[in-house]
């Protein structure tokens, strides 16, 4: 038996990256997972991974846009009705923004917290039903190390982040006469598809990306999305059955520098 076993999961932001680390430890920890991305292709791809890992894996996917309120109704309805109710929400989808703050239109910041925020509070809202009847209901909402540590060229993905932080603190006050806990955890510096991603487009390789992060952390490195997962599944386990409302940072010591 896993330290998930028999627990019931969404994960948004699904597709790749911590999510799809996320997916991979909750499967082999016994959970039946449902997976949620707006890219389709990379939720196709994380789900065969996941099933020729481990081909009992019980796991299943929704496109859906974590903006959309409707979307997001459709997707805890399906985790739901998949599996017979629900045990966690890992809400790990997120949008970025590179704008300087004196340069972020009203558009921009509407199109963040649409996602970043709104968007998380929509998946609690819509879960919070089904969590409240498993008795050992757990969210983790991953924010960021720097929704505490401050930096320049992404105050609007920053300020959500931060948001966040005060969003979880509210709902492990609300929550807990229920039986729901909430956490958070803050990923530092992650290396992730995006990042290499992003990389590759500028004409970088993989080796010239990992020198670029020697700076935000103790460690002198990357996170690899499993060393984020690790702590993610550990506090949606009933492990961490006495801890609410805390935010965890996992910055490989950046908050210390």
């Amino acid at each position: 038996m896993g330290r998930l076993a028999n627990k019931r999961a969404i994960i948004t932001g699904g597709g790749a990256g911590i999510g799809a680390a996320c997916a991979k430890l909750f499967c082999d920890e016994g959970a039946a997972v449902t997976l949620v991305d707006a890219n389709e292709q990379a939720l196709r791809q994380t789900v065969q991974a996941l099933r020729q890992h481990m081909p009992q894996a019980r796991v299943a996917y929704c496109v859906a846009d974590v903006a959309d309120a409707a979307h997001t109704q459709k997707a805890v309805q399906q985790a739901v009705d998949e599996y017979g109710g629900l045990d966690i929400l890992i809400n790990n989808a997120a949008m970025r923004n590179y704008s300087a703050l004196v340069d972020a239109t009203p558009e921009e910041w509407h199109a963040m917290i649409s996602v970043n925020l709104v968007g998380t509070a929509t998946y609690c809202r819509e879960a919070l039903p089904h969590l409240r009847l498993s008795g050992k209901g757990s969210i983790v909402n991953v924010a960021s190390c720097y929704a505490v540590v401050g930096r320049k060229g992404m105050g609007l993905y920053d300020t959500t982040k931060a948001g966040q932080l005060a969003l979880t603190r509210t709902l492990a006050h609300e929550e807990a006469a229920h039986g729901v806990r909430a956490n958070v955890v803050c990923p530092g510096s992650t290396l992730t598809d995006f990042h290499v991603s992003r990389a590759t487009a500028k004409g970088k390789s993989v080796d010239q990306l990992k020198t670029e992060r020697h700076d935000t952390s103790l460690l002198g490195r990357w996170a690899e999305p499993r060393e984020i997962a690790w702590p993610i599944l550990w506090l949606a386990s009933d492990e961490a059955s006495f801890i609410t409302g805390t935010s965890l940072l996992v910055d490989g010591g950046l908050a210390a520098m």
